[in-house]
């Protein structure tokens, strides 16, 4: 068998850019957990800027967000805790250092580019503040994570609910994402313009700047996607946000206040002390049992968020290339690890597959390594460096890069995976499901009403065993109620008190 450097071929020799990069993408062996190197196994392209570009924007903003909520949170929580914004920018810097390094370029870049990048579990970070009320230890948490997501990627159990999980439920699950998502994000540069003020200018006289920065955003947006560049809308959108928010006047409200250097990597300052770091100390066996159910409930939901992320490849690349699809199983294994790592270290991300990445990835039909590379470095250096973070972090930006990189994609793969009757019968209970509760229990029972011809393809159940039918669905069913039971989902919504 011919080796990916004997294959190549140079641009030049075909007829458009497209299909040497679909020649790339079939002609690819990834080394699972062997060594990975540029030019024998994978080629760096300009293309891989653009997913690395956006990851290193979306994960700012995923980080900053997770440590504010952790330090609001305990705050809260703990009489003697008291954290605010310089220890928020201090662990997400943390993070950005050592995990990228470990379980970026290494992991994901040079031995296992079959695994995607570890990175932010989004759909946690609303919960993250219930977390920190309901006791839990940062730590604690990360290692409940860690083992569960070792166990259930030992067993293959990853792949298998993946597997499990019907174009409609899949696609239901992706158009609610990404709808729910975008209005969060058109919310926020709402709120943002809305309460721009200075001493010449009134709260709420700029509110219009919010709307012309969408506006142009859209237009710009369907410009890129009819001349098929999609892959450049991160970069493209977020800079002409940048630039009108500045040209608009907006330009007293970005304020540079992260200084260049490193954060503390020593874990003892972190973890070692009650006065200084988290001010937790290291945990104990109240502080495993109050992060129980939402280890659960995070490894309950990589499979949907893995899901998700892998259908983009599958509708972006051509045939012949499932060698350079992302394994579930060999991600869950690198998130497993990373979350146990990057905590330890000091961090308190909760991790799961690096969206903001790998959606622009496969829209611009690039494999993992070569981008993971570059996103690790710039990530890297935007935590060295600091300034960059207080302009990834501004509302218009990172609101923007969001919006096109993320939830946007997600609305467009979701409604073409539903194009079936049957597909938009199980999709439309999915998102009814998700609107009612959550998307974690709307997964859940979806899948299980899928899975046994209640609703969506009447045929598919016939070509499933009575495990995949009834034991798998059913069990992750009730796990995930009793995990949301457990710590209080349902409260705001029905007053369902938790019980621990």
């Amino acid at each position: 068998m011919k080796t990916y450097k004997e294959q190549h071929r140079p641009a030049s020799e075909f007829e458009n850019r497209s299909e040497y990069l679909d020649h790339e993408l079939q002609i690819m062996k990834p080394r699972r957990y062997k060594l990975n190197l540029p030019g024998r196994d994978f080629r760096f392209e300009w293309e891989d800027l653009v997913p690395a570009f956006a990851g290193t924007l979306g994960i700012i903003a995923m980080y900053s967000s997770v440590m504010m909520a952790w330090a609001d949170g305990l705050t809260e929580a703990w009489d003697h805790v008291t954290l605010g914004k310089e220890f928020a920018i201090e662990v997400s810097r943390v993070e950005m250092l050592i995990p990228a390094l470990l379980f970026v370029i290494l992991a994901s870049g040079f031995f296992n580019p079959k695994a995607n990048l570890a990175g932010n579990h989004g759909p946690m970070i609303p919960l993250i503040a219930s977390i920190a009320l309901a006791g839990a230890h940062p730590l604690a948490l990360a290692i409940l994570i860690g083992v569960f997501g070792l166990i259930l990627s030992f067993v293959k159990g990853g792949s298998r609910l993946v597997n499990l999980t019907s174009k409609g439920v899949a696609g239901g699950l992706l158009i609610f994402l990404g709808f729910s998502g975008a209005l969060v994000q058109i919310k926020t540069i709402q709120n943002w313009s809305m309460g721009l003020e200075s001493s010449t200018i009134e709260v709420g006289s700029m509110g219009y700047l919010g709307l012309v920065i969408l506006a142009i955003t859209v237009v710009l947006y369907s410009y890129l996607a009819r001349i098929e560049k999609r892959w450049l809308a991160i970069p493209a959108c977020a800079i002409t946000a940048l630039i009108i928010a500045l040209i608009g006047g907006a330009s007293f409200d970005l304020q540079f206040t992260t200084e260049m250097g490193l954060p503390n990597l020593n874990p003892a300052y972190w973890w070692g002390s009650t006065e200084e770091g988290w001010m937790l100390g290291l945990p104990n066996s109240q502080h495993f049992i109050a992060s129980l159910p939402f280890a659960i409930l995070a490894v309950a939901m990589w499979s949907p968020d893995f899901l998700g992320h892998r259908i983009f490849q599958e509708m972006n690349y051509p045939k012949k290339t499932e060698k350079v699809l992302m394994d579930v199983d060999d991600t869950m294994t690198m998130c497993s690890i990373r979350q146990m790592v990057g905590t330890a270290v000091g961090g308190g991300n909760i991790t799961s597959s690096w969206g903001t990445y790998m959606i622009p990835a496969a829209i611009a039909k690039r494999p993992i390594p070569a981008g993971a590379i570059l996103l690790g470095i710039m990530v890297m250096a935007v935590a060295i460096l600091g300034t960059p973070m207080d302009v990834a972090v501004w509302p218009p930006v990172r609101s923007i890069a969001l919006l096109v990189g993320v939830f946007l994609p997600m609305i467009e793969a979701g409604i073409q995976m539903v194009k079936k009757s049957s597909c938009s019968q199980a999709a439309g209970i999915c998102i009814f499901t998700a609107m009612v509760t959550n998307p974690v229990l709307a997964w859940a029972l979806a899948m299980f009403l899928d899975n046994n011809g209640l609703i969506g393809d009447k045929e598919r159940p016939k070509t499933l065993s009575f495990v995949d039918k009834w034991i798998i669905p059913l069990s992750i069913l009730v796990i995930c109620i009793i995990a949301m039971l457990a710590v209080g989902m349902l409260e705001s919504s029905y007053g369902i008190l938790p019980y621990l």
